[in-house]
């Protein structure tokens, strides 16, 4: 991060020369690109920054880490790589806001595992009794970590990792306790005046005796807004305090009243003061965040940055939100997903290229739908590798964005298509489904080992989703044996003729029309001949759509079942 050279008063500084955060919608951008982090790659070597460059994201703990909070690090990940493969070193760190207090008690906590639980099935004392202190002096309501901030930040971690994106995730607590943010802190209060001035500009309750610092209490262990005075002289700067009470949204967190004295590292900075202090302690060059801190916390975060830190902010980029089946995430209402959630539903490959659209369009993120992205992924797939024909816009997205995607571009891998993997998943026998999609062509003769154990495993993943949704893949077919049925001649006249057809060779609507009309023609209701289907391949009442699944099995096996030879 570039310094300033002036440090002189506020109004030496040039408070007027605003960045926009909305880095990719700009129109003095000179170089098209495929793919938007080579654009912001471009902006941040205009600023010749010194190596390491620095990217950062960072999360307040506060209910579940769900999907939503890994957007940020994908989107730093997407542009540390760019710029990797420019040849520069970059370090990605991720904040855990961690000495943040605890305003409210979230109704869902996630385990390590992954699991959803409700507030009522762990230590909610824990999280009760200590509203108002920081996230990593309340105990871990699970148990199983130092403190509810650091249990918060493993699964942060975990999910990266899951991902394969390397971040370094950076404690505030710590950055704190071990005096990283001591001078930039001491800095602020010796120019709290400057602060002050700043600050009114964005709200509205800034008065002379307003003080950026926020001690804890050594009493109750709660952060207090209320610093009587502020002595820096000598090697330990310290504030006086008053332990008052806190605004909590719609609640009151009362104060134990105790007067105390706090070092610099047993407290905190607020919000607006704190992140331009992390950008300097942290020489963050980027920083990508989500369009509720463009109009609120950006335009006050660059202000303190030039003219209380004297420094210049990092390039920023907003980026769009994205809902779970068209709501926003919410802990509170259950609308949540983990991200170990959905790679038991798809290759992390598959999750990396949603992140890796345009960052400034909503989108949903469907659970329902998953077999379009991972279709699209596919797709993607095969334009890089000249498999499919695609326009100019498609084949150079896919050229740039694919091998940031995988491990290894690899022509010999195979993709089985995500339903009729979800088809195969209706039986468990591993051989019988390598033979039915060798039958159906989806896996060549001469596939290497590796890409037919990859594409196996896709099965396991595609019945996870039927199983999540219940969907119309959400059956077991009864493949190894008949199921017991009690069919009148007419029905095993017309599913004969519908075995003849379907011998024949046609697609899936057209079978589906059959059924209608082989039932009609040998004067079968209708509903029961489709209910006839259901029993000879699920030995149950009803299922799928029958014509399209159908098509998606092997032809022979089909024909038997429905002539009752196997």
């Amino acid at each position: 991060m570039t310094e300033e050279t002036d440090t002189g008063d506020a109004g030496d500084l040039d408070s007027n020369a605003e960045i926009s955060p909305y880095t990719l919608q700009r129109d003095d951008i000179e170089t098209q690109h495929a793919f938007w982090a080579d654009t912001v790659a471009d902006r941040i070597e205009d600023r010749d920054p010194e190596e390491p460059i620095v990217i950062k994201g960072g999360i307040s703990p506060s209910g579940v880490p769900h999907l939503g909070n890994v957007n940020e690090i994908m989107r730093g990940y997407f542009v540390a790589e760019v710029l990797r493969e420019r040849g520069h070193e970059v370090r990605q760190v991720f904040t855990a806001d961690d000495r943040d207090p605890l305003r409210k008690l979230p109704r869902t906590l996630c385990d390590l595992e992954g699991n959803l639980v409700d507030l009522g099935e762990v230590d909610a004392g824990a999280l009760g009794r200590n509203l108002g202190s920081p996230y990593t002096d309340i105990p871990d309501p699970f148990g199983c970590c130092d403190s509810y901030g650091d249990h918060f930040s493993q699964i942060i971690a975990d999910s990266a990792e899951a991902v394969d994106v390397p971040i370094d995730l950076v404690s505030n607590t710590e950055l704190y306790e071990n005096g990283d943010l001591e001078d930039v802190t001491r800095f602020v209060l010796e120019h709290r005046d400057r602060a002050r001035e700043v600050l009114a500009a964005y709200q509205d309750k800034v008065d002379d005796e307003y003080v950026p610092f926020n001690p804890i209490c050594e009493e109750c262990g709660k952060i207090t807004e209320t610093v009587t005075s502020v002595d820096l002289e000598g090697d330990g700067p310290t504030v006086d305090y008053r332990c008052t009470d806190m605004d909590a949204g719609d609640r009151t967190i009362e104060g134990c009243g105790h007067e105390g004295t706090a070092t610099l590292r047993e407290g905190k900075m607020p919000w607006r003061f704190e992140w331009p202090a992390q950008w300097k302690e942290l020489g963050v060059d980027f920083e990508p965040f989500g369009k509720d801190h463009a109009e609120g916390s950006w335009p006050s975060g660059q202000d303190v940055a030039r003219n209380v830190l004297e420094i210049e902010p990092p390039v920023p980029m907003v980026y769009e939100w994205f809902t779970l089946e068209g709501e926003p995430f919410s802990s509170s209402e259950g609308n949540v997903i983990l991200v170990s959630d959905v790679l038991e539903l798809l290759e992390p490959e598959v999750l990396r290229y949603f992140f890796a659209k345009d960052p400034v369009k909503a989108r949903d993120f469907s659970i329902e739908r998953l077999d379009q992205l991972v279709d699209e992924f596919d797709r993607l797939e095969r334009i890089y590798f000249g498999e499919v024909e695609a326009d100019e816009d498609e084949t150079a997205f896919a050229e740039r964005v694919y091998p940031l995607l995988v491990d290894e571009p690899r022509e010999e891998r195979v993709r089985l298509p995500y339903t009729f993997a979800a088809v195969l998943g209706m039986f468990d026998d591993p051989d019988l489904r390598e033979e039915v999609a060798r039958k159906q062509g989806h896996i060549p003769d001469d596939a290497p080992e590796w890409a037919v154990d990859g594409a196996l495993a896709r099965v396991e993943r595609a019945r996870n989703w039927a199983r999540r949704t219940g969907n119309e893949f959400d059956y077991e077919l009864k493949r190894s044996e008949i199921p017991d049925h009690d069919f009148d001649a007419a029905t095993e006249d017309a599913l004969e003729e519908l075995a003849d057809f379907i011998e024949a060779g046609h697609d899936p609507e057209e079978i589906q029309g059959e059924i209608y009309e082989t039932a009609k023609r040998h004067d079968v209701d209708v509903g029961a001949f489709f209910a006839a289907g259901y029993r000879l391949f699920f030995d149950e009442d009803q299922g799928p759509k029958l014509g399209p699944f159908l098509a998606k099995l092997d032809r022979e096996f089909v024909v038997a079942r429905l002539r009752r030879e196997r």
